[in-house]
């Protein structure tokens, strides 16, 4: 998709995309997003944060102001954009963990959402799933259609958070008649700022406990259960189905098969060779080319700045190393035996060809890559800005594993 704005910085363009998508489902309103867009200084961290934080603390206070008032209607909405915005505001603070406006920011992004959720019809429920010595934070969207009917679990991925969920498929698979629940685990926003959880690669230990929680929910059927993820999610849903027989099918949207590929690209280099220097002792050498491509590509200093944030490492180097343990290679594709829908862009910002890859690895009997176009509107990760298009195509899809029951 042609960048529009922020012509020299894609990380800047492409959040602004996503933004843009979600107004499909009211998670944005276009003028309020090229307002603010337009007043934010390309690469300033601090601008990006102060532009969105005044355009959510605005609205937070017509929602308030409306509340009092008596409108509900018009507090709902304008809190859950308002919330929103402030997820996005700390969005590029991860460089620097104790920064204050983190928190303040992603606080402020769940107090509005959960004052959304307050007002909204139909009902919608927070949970906390029952996770090791903890919980996952989440939420449940009812079908609107009596008796035991299938459930979508949905998870984000690498920067994502389950309230953006409603955006990112949740309403869209509500509307059809599926239950849908919604989880942070751990490395996404809801552990991580709260409990200091990190990303873990064996996702079907935290998918696992999420289903049992799951089936202990009268209204859900059973034998009609599937899972979803965002993005980096595209590898860890096909990763945890690989071990998980409960699920009946799988989207990954779009699908990830090697989260080291995408380090590769910055490291350079033999493959083998690149991976004994990120797991060495000592490698000054990879420390300074990751350096000096942080100072040059905005895309890769904030990977690495969020990604020792949500999965550790003491350096840029170390965080490349732990994502070298994000995959699908040694079999792990070939367990998955449910139905799996792999996503594409055509122009992805960040795992181009790797759709494919992931594709071509299962041997599951009912596996179907989608691939979505310039032309479609749906060309950009994750299809941002043809939200409504690219839902529908991947829950047509999925009527045909797991239909609804009329």
């Amino acid at each position: 998709m042609k960048q529009l704005l922020f012509h020299e910085n894609e990380s800047f363009w492409f959040e602004t995309l996503r933004l843009l998508g979600h107004s499909a489902y009211g998670g944005a309103d276009f003028g309020e997003v090229l307002y603010t867009a337009g007043r934010i200084t390309a690469g300033d961290y601090d601008s990006w944060y102060d532009e969105w934080s005044a355009t959510a603390e605005r609205l937070w206070k017509v929602a308030v102001e409306a509340q009092r008032g008596g409108h509900a209607v018009t507090a709902r909405d304008t809190y859950l954009r308002a919330s929103n915005y402030y997820r996005t505001a700390e969005f590029f603070l991860h460089g620097d963990p104790g920064d204050p406006r983190i928190r303040t920011a992603y606080d402020r992004s769940i107090d509005a959402y959960h004052r959304f959720v307050d007002l909204s019809e139909p009902t919608i429920e927070r949970v906390e799933v029952p996770y090791e010595n903890t919980t996952l934070p989440g939420y449940f969207y009812p079908s609107p259609l009596p008796g035991r009917q299938p459930l979508i679990v949905m998870h984000n991925g690498f920067d994502g958070t389950a309230e953006e969920l409603r955006f990112l498929g949740a309403l869209a698979a509500q509307e059809r008649g599926y239950h849908v629940l919604c989880f942070d685990g751990p490395g996404q926003p809801g552990t991580r700022h709260s409990q200091g959880l990190l990303f873990r690669p064996d996702w079907e230990k935290v998918v696992g406990p999420v289903i049992d929680y799951a089936l202990g929910r009268p209204e859900i059927d059973p034998d009609k259960i599937s899972l979803y993820g965002v993005s980096l999610g595209g590898e860890l849903c096909v990763r945890a189905a690989a071990f998980e027989p409960r699920l009946k099918a799988v989207i990954a949207n779009d699908g990830v098969y090697d989260l080291g590929a995408f380090a590769m690209k910055f490291v350079g280099g033999d493959r083998a060779e690149a991976e004994r220097a990120l797991t060495a002792e000592s490698a000054p050498e990879t420390d300074a080319a990751i350096a000096a491509v942080m100072r040059s590509n905005p895309s890769a200093r904030w990977a690495f700045e969020h990604g020792q944030f949500v999965m550790g490492g003491a350096t840029p180097r170390e965080f490349a190393a732990r994502m070298l343990d994000y995959h699908l290679r040694d079999g792990i594709a070939e367990r998955v035996t449910c139905a799996v829908l792999v996503c594409e862009a055509a122009d992805d910002l960040f795992f181009e060809g790797q759709p494919e890859q992931v594709h071509h690895a299962l041997t599951t009997s009912d596996k179907t890559l989608l691939r979505f176009t310039e032309e479609e509107g749906a060309d950009a990760h994750c299809h941002f800005g043809a939200q409504r298009y690219a839902f529908g195509k991947m829950l047509d899809w999925l009527d045909g594993r797991t239909p609804v029951n009329r």
